[in-house]
């Protein structure tokens, strides 16, 4: 049964009222994050506007679930007592498209970094990527990328990373539940992807290109769905900010 805060929908946020006391179990925003903005950067735009309308500099903002600068979609903002349940909306199944493009790997395994090496992707086609996507269904274990935020001996790997260290990246276990290609244009593939907590859609993009006897690594990426949360019922960040 899920906790029982206030959803806030497109629309609903210049409503809001002045006394956070109304909101008993707190709130959470279903935000359509930005480009290029990272999850803590809404946190903390979100947070501010939020400071000012209910008067409080203690606020609680959190977020449940980071989503990566370069990615767009669903971020869930948890304001007073629905911080709480971050952990929660945190652990629920997940839906992303993704678009990965075959014949080049990058660091990152996405555009953060520069392309690394190239590789032939002529060879795949729709039937091909058909015939391998089931071979990722279920569970397994997913080595995360060196450039993410997972903890390696208290230390986020990126850091290693940006420092040029090698790290063992420890895999992690996973679920893809779903996986339905939306589109094809050789060599960008568009796919659809409902996963549990964890996942990592940039190793995806990289072991699909792997197992594809090519290179591959992302190049879009956009959260759909978030437990019982859908885009199409995001709030936009031009939304609150001119609120």
């Amino acid at each position: 049964m899920e906790p029982n805060f206030t959803r806030i929908t497109p629309g609903m946020f210049n409503q809001l009222s002045s006394d956070l006391e109304n909101y008993p179990d707190g709130i959470v925003i279903p935000l359509d994050k930005p480009y290029r903005w990272t999850s803590a950067d809404a946190v903390r735009k979100i947070k501010f506007k939020l400071q000012r309308l209910f008067g409080k500099r203690n606020l609680k903002v959190g977020h449940a679930g980071t989503l990566d600068p370069l990615a767009t979609g669903l971020l869930l903002i948890c304001i007073g007592k629905a911080t709480k349940q971050a952990q929660y909306l945190q652990d629920q199944r997940k839906e992303y498209i993704a678009e990965i493009r075959f014949g080049a790997t990058t660091p990152s395994y996405d555009l953060e970094k520069e392309i690394d090496a190239t590789y032939p992707w002529e060879h795949i086609s729709r039937a091909l990527i058909e015939d391998t996507l089931p071979q990722f269904l279920g569970q397994q274990d997913q080595v995360p990328p060196i450039f993410s935020a997972k903890l390696v001996d208290g230390v986020r790997a990126y850091e290693y990373a940006r420092q040029g260290e090698v790290v063992e990246m420890k895999p992690a276990s996973i679920h893809l539940y779903e996986l339905e290609i939306l589109d094809y244009q050789a060599p960008v593939l568009t796919l659809r992807i409902q996963c549990s907590k964890g996942t990592y859609i940039r190793s995806i993009a990289r072991d699909l290109g792997i197992a594809l006897n090519s290179g591959g690594h992302l190049v879009g990426l956009r959260r759909t769905q978030s437990g019982s949360f859908s885009i199409e019922n995001a709030v936009s960040m031009e939304e609150i900010l001119n609120s």
